[in-house]
């Protein structure tokens, strides 16, 4: 409030006055609705800050909250003794909506989903995901991780988030799960990779000009990919970019913590408290609760179920893989130059003795997308009708 101070009259007279007072008042965050409908303020959601052993000292997580305090978000550093302990109190009680720590237990099937910048386009990526673990078998967590970086896209304001699968081990067993949960009904929407041969499956280019919002992966390996593009302005030694590790998300599971590293600078702190504060803007818990839901009654559960390595089953939409001979006499070998894409690199010897017991000669190799299977040009069409009836191929 600006105070004009003056005589009455001389105001009037010349529109001139003798000083100024100006009154501050602390805005409380909190208005009341107007009548028209326009937009008011909202409280801001608090974000606390477990702080325990940053290689970089408290001087970089007080000056990581100062920066979010300054882009407009609210944040409190969690110190003392049994750090974790105060946090989840603060949590429960309703102090704070959300937390960040340096480290937290997840219990098994719930895995974080970090979000990054990548240097390529400058464009957000979400890798899912980054630590934890969504499931002990290797396919069925990556089929889940696809779930839980649509719910930390779509909770962050992505309306619509397109996913791409990393070109990782058991890629492409988590494709034809989550090909079967479309075709059940849960809306995926799947990128295409920039290289020309296209497809879901993702390359490294991919990855640094983010092709699809959500990256899905082991946690093992998007651990390694946040550290990569956290820190490569850097040397290593300070997390200088992004948003850190992100939230714990598994079914059922209702505590919104986020994770950031102990060499993650104060701009990765800063990212996480804005991270965290969307989350909570957005209502995370109904829009995770909601894809669960759709997922389920796609038939998720069966699905994971016969997505676990080697146990695929025709119920739930995957056709069942054959058993691996003991001993198979491969046909007369013969020119081969045909190469089937697609197939888990896991699978690849069974793949080429499935076709041998039909009497199609084939061998086995390593192209630049991935592991192939080599057959004669006349016989390619019939080998892949075979694989694709044998579950090894889409």
């Amino acid at each position: 409030m600006i105070i004009g101070k003056g005589s009455l009259f001389l105001g009037r007279m010349t529109n001139l006055f003798d000083g100024v007072s100006v009154v501050l008042q602390k805005n409380s965050g909190k208005q009341a609705a107007r009548k028209d409908g326009s937009v008011v303020a909202e409280s801001l959601p608090v974000i606390g800050i477990a702080a325990e052993g940053s290689e970089l000292g408290m001087e970089a997580i007080y000056e990581g909250v100062a920066l979010a305090e300054r882009k407009g978000y609210k944040a409190l550093v969690i110190e003392g003794d049994d750090v974790h302990k105060k946090m989840e109190a603060m949590l429960a009680s309703g102090e704070i909506q959300a937390a960040v720590t340096m480290h937290y237990p997840f219990p098994i099937g719930v895995s974080t989903v970090g979000r990054v910048i990548t240097p390529g386009k400058g464009k957000e990526l979400y890798l899912a995901t980054t630590t934890g673990t969504a499931s002990a078998d290797r396919v069925e967590g990556m089929v889940k991780n696809a779930i839980y970086g649509i719910i930390a896209a779509k909770a962050s304001g992505i309306a619509e988030p397109t996913v791409g699968i990393v070109n990782v081990d058991g890629a492409r067993q988590a494709e034809m799960a989550l090909l079967a949960l479309k075709e059940k009904g849960y809306d995926i929407r799947f990128a295409e990779s920039q290289r020309a041969d296209g497809g879901v499956i993702m390359r490294g280019n991919d990855l640094l000009t983010a092709s699809a919002d959500v990256m899905v992966m082991d946690p093992l390996t998007g651990n390694l990919m946040m550290k990569l593009f956290s820190a490569y302005t850097t040397g290593g030694s300070y997390e200088s970019t992004g948003y850190g590790y992100g939230p714990g998300i598994g079914e059922g599971y209702d505590k919104l913590i986020l994770i950031v590293s102990r060499a993650s600078g104060a701009p990765v702190i800063a990212g996480a408290v804005e991270y965290a504060s969307q989350l909570v803007k957005n209502d995370w818990k109904s829009i995770a609760k909601e894809e669960f839901a759709k997922a389920n009654k796609a038939g998720l559960k069966e699905i994971l179920e016969s997505a676990k390595c080697r146990a695929r089953s025709g119920d739930a939409g995957l056709p069942k893989a054959p058993d691996a001979p003991a001993e198979v006499t491969p046909p007369a070998k013969e020119i081969v130059t045909a190469e089937i894409q697609g197939i888990e690199v896991m699978d690849i010897e069974d793949a080429a003795i499935c076709l041998w017991k039909e009497g199609i000669y084939a061998e086995t190799g390593m192209g630049c997308t991935g592991p192939v299977v080599l057959v004669n040009e006349s016989k390619e069409s019939i080998a892949r009708e075979i694989l694709s009836k044998a579950g090894f191929i889409k």
